[in-house]
């Protein structure tokens, strides 16, 4: 159980040493205004804290850092609200001064605010677009032999899938086939449109069409084609000009696995909700040791979730980057509940 002043010089090291960067000493410790112990007395209790495993020395200095017990002690129980200053908020909100209408324009704008008032990597994953629901089919020919299907959803995502066409045919039977699908398939999620496409459509396409199997079967093929998840960056390098990284190898690792969407499940906590914190060695890969992810969930809709995420040095500022999560989680679920419903 930590003392009041271990608590306090605890905080006072982890906030400087996010701050400087530059391990903290007792001398400079006893000079903060709201310490009032002697260098004497903060370095037997510094010591009491490294003991316990709160802070560690460095190689290159006789100051402390804080370790990842400190940083996890630290985001547990010393973080407190803090507002944002006006301007990040003016910055943050100009994001939705636009009043965009589609979804993923939301999020991409939103990943590159979010790193440009942190100077960290930001990370934002879209909704599980299987679960979106058809608002709208469109078909619209490029050449005489190929067309693209569009296919508009309740959350404003557009989905284009491309498609060879019969050769000769006649463009009212796409006509007719748009009008059915927008008719019958309307509401359905994205995932089930190949089999409710056999269920509910094809008798009808069947009748109306007079090339019904040429036209059918080439477009239920696009339809089977696997979703994938839509992901968002926002100042990828933004990492790299951190001091806590100069190891070459260590750099390249970590630019793989942020790179690789496939990683993405093993970095973010995906499918949860909340905010979530996760700092250094608590990450499931190697290539993460040294930094930490703050994540924080918004939503699309009654049930469709997606994250924001933000990944940095151990030497983060929490405070802030938390503020930020929050604010951001907020405003970008508003306005996505705005563009599902249509709204101005």
């Amino acid at each position: 159980m930590l003392t009041e002043r271990q608590l306090l010089i605890l905080k006072v090291i982890i906030d400087d040493y996010i701050d400087s960067a530059t391990p903290v000493g007792s001398r400079h410790i006893s000079k903060n205004p709201d310490i009032a112990y002697s260098p004497a007395t903060v370095r037997n209790e510094m010591a009491d804290l490294e003991e316990m495993g709160y802070i560690e020395k460095t190689h290159t200095s006789s100051g402390r850092v804080p370790s990842e017990k400190g940083y996890r002690y630290y985001v547990d129980h010393m973080l407190t609200p803090r507002a944002l200053p006006k301007q990040d908020t003016l910055q943050l909100r100009s994001v939705f001064r636009d009043r965009l209408t589609e979804t993923e324009e939301v999020i991409r704008r939103s990943a590159m605010m979010l790193s440009e008032l942190t100077n960290y990597t930001s990370i934002l994953l879209g909704p599980d677009v299987r679960k979106h629901t058809v608002r709208k089919f469109q078909i619209v020919p490029l050449t005489n032999s190929t067309a693209v299907a569009i296919i508009v959803t309740d959350t404003g995502h557009v989905e284009n899938r491309i498609f060879p066409l019969p050769e000769g045919i006649n463009p009212a039977d796409i006509e007719k086939m748009v009008n059915i699908l927008n008719d019958k398939l309307t509401g359905v999620p994205l995932h089930e449109l190949h089999i409710r496409l056999e269920k509910e459509a094809a008798s009808i396409l069947r009748q109306h069409l007079d090339r019904y199997g040429d036209l059918v079967s080439t477009f239920r093929e696009t339809l089977i084609h696997p979703l994938e998840d839509k992901v968002f960056y926002g100042g990828k390098l933004n990492i790299l000009r951190q001091p806590d990284f100069h190891d070459l190898h260590k750099i390249r690792n970590l630019m793989d696995v942020i790179d690789e969407a496939n990683h993405l499940p093993l970095i973010l906590p995906v499918g949860s909700e909340g905010l979530h914190v996760t700092i250094g060695s608590e990450n499931a890969l190697a290539a993460m040791e040294d930094c930490s992810v703050i994540t924080a969930s918004y939503r699309v809709g009654e049930e469709q979730t997606g994250l924001i995420a933000i990944v940095g040095p151990k030497r983060m500022d929490y405070k802030r980057v938390v503020t930020l999560l929050d604010t951001l989680s907020g405003d970008l679920t508003r306005e996505l509940t705005r563009i599902i419903r249509g709204g101005a």
